[in-house]
């Protein structure tokens, strides 16, 4: 009987937890370490905690230095961190890589790492054989007070559940640059192309100013970085890491109109499609109103979308089970 072939994306959260598992952690100073559902590594280096997060570009070609600056940047916000170093390992195809390709890929790490005031610390290049598109694995450093430290097993019995900008901004983005040449046979206008592709930058897929906005304004009890599996996908790992439930409103949830257009051609979900540009973040009930116009007084949309309740409620979305999917439904344009 031959073995069953997991699809590509996220491993599956119980093999994930199963092999996480098995590695002992020697190290005091390892406050958080790998588990299902954090955004990023937590370590003691005394006055300030040290955040550390890695995470390749696999998905879009384009401007992929640009994505794996800001992705990993994401991921040491939602931990109420400040990014401060990025090193960068780039995988190019053999047959393919020019000066060019190489130049622009630097220029857009470059570009990105002083929009956020990171420095570029190090890392690896390299021409690798059998690839056929550049693979660029991202490692972000950096850096937080013990009473910002925010993770995502916070979550309480009674919290609402926010949600910034809108989704799914990233998939937007990755449909609109990777099937330029189909969606305009289809009869898509270039100006509706050309917005739809800097989505990537408004409104963008960093989100770094929400996850500091929220901060200053309301007690944070919890933040996550919605990335590969959408929206869903998200909410599930909050779930898992705070060992709660909760319940969604189908109607509150801001499907943005490009999201909802595009997945609809290339038949995808919009809350399994990758999300990167909104930030789910869990505080008080009573703080909502407060988070909220903090958010839209810095020009975020934000949008309180459900409640956190026992765990011995599940995870709802409206009347329904909130859906899960084993992989990211931007990977079918690839298929």
């Amino acid at each position: 009987m031959s073995p069953t072939h997991l699809p590509p994306g996220k491993l599956p959260p119980d093999l994930l937890e199963r092999v996480l598992g098995q590695i002992p952690q020697h190290d005091d100073r390892l406050l958080i370490g790998p588990r299902v559902g954090e955004d990023a590594a937590i370590i003691d280096m005394g006055e300030r905690l040290l955040v550390a997060k890695a995470d390749p570009i696999t998905f879009a070609t384009d401007a992929i230095g640009y994505y794996a600056v800001n992705v990993n940047a994401n991921d040491i916000a939602a931990m109420g961190g400040t990014p401060r170093w990025f090193l960068a390992t780039l995988l190019l195809p053999e047959t393919q890589t020019t000066d060019d390709l190489v130049e622009t890929i630097f220029t857009q790490i470059r570009d990105a790492c002083e929009a956020l005031n990171i420095t570029l610390a190090g890392g690896h290049t390299e021409i690798t054989v059998d690839l056929n598109r550049p693979i660029l694995s991202g490692h972000m450093l950096g850096e937080v007070t013990r009473e910002r430290l925010v993770t995502s097993a916070g979550a309480q019995v009674g919290d609402t559940i926010l949600l910034t900008k809108g989704f799914p901004v990233e998939g937007i983005s990755i449909i609109a640059r990777e099937c330029a040449v189909q969606l305009q046979a289809q009869g898509v206008s270039p100006t509706d192309l050309a917005a739809w592709q800097h989505y990537l930058f408004s409104p963008g897929i960093s989100v770094v100013r929400d996850a500091q906005v929220l901060q200053d304004a309301v007690d944070v009890h919890a933040m996550h970085d919605p990335t590969e599996g959408g929206v869903a996908t998200g909410l599930h790992e909050l779930a898992h890491a705070s060992g709660v439930g909760m319940h969604i409103d189908a109607n509150r949830l801001p499907l943005l109109d490009a999201g909802a257009q595009l997945c609809a051609q290339f038949g995808l979900d919009p809350l399994g499609t990758i999300a990167s540009g909104a930030l789910l973040a869990v505080i008080p009930a009573a703080q909502t109103a407060q988070a909220i116009a903090a958010c839209r007084a810095a020009n975020i949309d934000a949008y309180a979308i459900g409640t956190i309740v026992e765990a011995s409620r599940g995870r709802q979305l409206g009347d329904r089970q909130l859906p899960m999917f084993s992989s990211d439904e931007i990977v079918k344009l690839f298929s």
